[in-house]
């Protein structure tokens, strides 16, 4: 309750939500972890459990269109059925346009899904709403994590719901940011990948050891394999790279996808692609290469309105969780 904002309210709630989250999913609630949770929360919603959006309902409007021309659904179909009156009484339309967070126009959309003939062909898998909650995690990562352990709260409607919630937007934003084994010395890492993908900080070095030992330059953005990449199809420029250099590793092109493919597990450390790259990297380099970089990604989403990075987001983290440190620190004395 102490390292919380002052003037939040309901800090004891917070706390509380935060710790259970902690308890329910067995992650230590050492200081370190807790300002790393404070420090992701501040940076993502400033502890609001349904930020507002500045310019959402424009930014929704954008997200529709480029839909629809995805789906090779007409623009003026889709604005039409949206001009159509929806369960509270308004159309779906005035509900976007009045709109101003994540939450709001989650539910606008599935309302419209659940209502309309063409929302179920346009929209059955595209809600565009893709994060929520204080800690803006991805509702893809909160359904698969529930199906995958159990969730300990009542759900009244769905996942996705949850998401919006404080007690839900918590537990699967600590789930995300700490539920996995990590090989990192400094949290720097676990944030770039909170923001880039789970391992993305060790895949980027993995990329970088793996151009340091072929020569084959590589954009470290810690994708190992494009997504849909099809079996025994070599794709994308890691693999390609790795395969140029498979002489020199001793494998296989089947050897070298087999272990890419362990790029999203903790075990892919202990692959001989992996043990085999860095140990020729070491070696061409004259001392040992990082284990963990930063990826370089630039951020993209109809939310965001200027240039910003994976590594912007991180160190922005990184500042809020040493001042948190430090106050732990500071109490403590």
């Amino acid at each position: 309750v102490r390292l919380l904002p002052p003037n939040l309210p309901d800090r004891s709630g917070w706390a509380a939500d935060i710790y259970a989250a902690f308890a329910t999913q067995a992650i230590a609630a050492t200081k370190e972890n807790i300002c790393a949770v404070l420090a992701v929360t501040e940076q993502e919603s400033t502890f609001r459990s349904d930020p507002p959006v500045p310019g959402l309902a424009s930014i929704a409007w954008q997200e529709i269109d480029r839909q629809a021309d995805r789906a090779g659904v007409p623009r003026f179909a889709v604005h039409a059925a949206l001009r159509l009156t929806s369960s509270n009484g308004k159309s779906y339309s005035e509900r976007i346009d009045a709109a101003t967070t994540e939450k709001q126009l989650s539910e606008i959309f599935e309302d419209f899904i659940s209502m309309v003939p063409l929302g179920k062909t346009f929209l059955a898998s595209r809600n565009p709403v893709r994060t929520g909650g204080p800690m803006q995690v991805s509702i893809a990562f909160a359904e698969d994590q529930a199906a995958a352990a159990r969730y300990p709260y009542p759900v009244e409607h769905s996942i996705r719901h949850e998401v919006f919630t404080r007690r839900g937007g918590m537990y699967f934003g600590i789930a995300h940011l700490l539920g996995y084994e990590a090989p990192y010395s400094q949290p720097l890492y676990r944030f770039a990948d909170f923001n880039a993908g789970r391992y993305a900080s060790r895949n980027a070095a993995f990329q970088n050891a793996l151009s340091i030992a072929s020569g084959v330059r590589l954009v470290l953005d810690g994708d190992l394999l494009p997504p849909g990449a099809k079996p025994e199809t070599p794709t994308g420029s890691t693999e390609l790279a790795a395969l140029a250099f498979a002489k020199r590793l001793d494998m296989t092109a089947a050897a070298i996808r087999r272990d890419l493919e362990r790029g999203t597990e903790a075990g892919f450390e202990r692959t001989r692609l992996y043990e085999r790259v860095f140990a020729r990297a070491d070696q061409a380099n004259g001392r040992p290469v990082p284990r963990a970089v930063l990826p370089a990604i630039d951020l993209k989403s109809p939310k965001i309105k200027r240039k910003l990075t994976t590594e912007w987001f991180a160190r922005r983290v990184d500042e809020r969780y040493q001042r948190c440190t430090s106050r732990v620190s500071q109490q403590s004395g």
